[in-house]
């Protein structure tokens, strides 16, 4: 590689370094004080790498990154389990909004598989009063927000069931059921392939 030739490499590296760097700083300066839902979709819209972008009921904003394809079939697995078994395909939705209220305002959440109870109307966030169970697919970065921030928050939402997939060898899903004291409470614990076995019905 020439002299020059390798310039214009270092000189693109350090551009492309620079444009980030004014970029992270474009974000920060044009961050609004408080984050909606309209932004929230709006981010997520303009994003070009594929991330989700989700606030809790008080407002702290969480990105989150785009699935690996391990993630995507965990979720096709069951969406066609469910469907094999009669659920209509209106009834589930992979990635849709999710509105959770707060007692200062709505979070948004966007679970990776959501079963209704009946067809929703379009919109881009969707009232939790028909929805029968939220599955999350626990991911690197993800766990602490799905097995404790989205427990909290869910449970108060009054979400009757919320499962986990791990990302253990097993794929162990974990079963929560939202108890009298509005608490979830753990029903069940197995591989993936073990609930694969068994039909929608036996758990819902």
């Amino acid at each position: 590689m020439g002299r020059y030739a390798g310039q214009i490499i270092h000189n693109r590296e350090l551009l492309g370094q620079y444009h980030d760097r004014m970029s992270a700083e474009a974000v920060g300066r044009h961050m609004p004080a408080v984050i909606t839902l309209d932004d929230l979709a709006a981010m997520t819209a303009a994003d070009t790498h594929g991330r989700r972008y989700e606030t809790s009921p008080e407002g702290v904003l969480s990105v989150v990154p785009p699935p690996d394809s391990q993630h995507a079939v965990i979720a096709t697995r069951l969406t066609l389990w469910f469907g094999l078994a009669g659920w209509p395909a209106e009834q589930l939705m992979q990635a849709a909004g999710v509105r959770i209220p707060g007692p200062d305002g709505d979070g948004g959440r966007i679970p990776d598989l959501t079963v209704w109870s009946r067809p929703q109307r379009d919109a881009v966030w969707l009232d939790v009063a028909d929805l029968l169970l939220v599955v999350e697919i626990l991911s690197r970065g993800s766990e602490s927000i799905d097995q404790v921030a989205k427990v909290t928050e869910y449970a108060a939402a009054g979400i009757a069931q919320y499962w986990t997939v791990a990302r253990d060898p097993a794929q162990t899903v974990t079963l929560y059921r939202l108890g009298t004291d509005g608490a979830y409470e753990e029903t069940a614990k197995m591989p993936l392939a073990w609930l694969l076995q068994t039909a929608p019905r036996d758990h819902l």
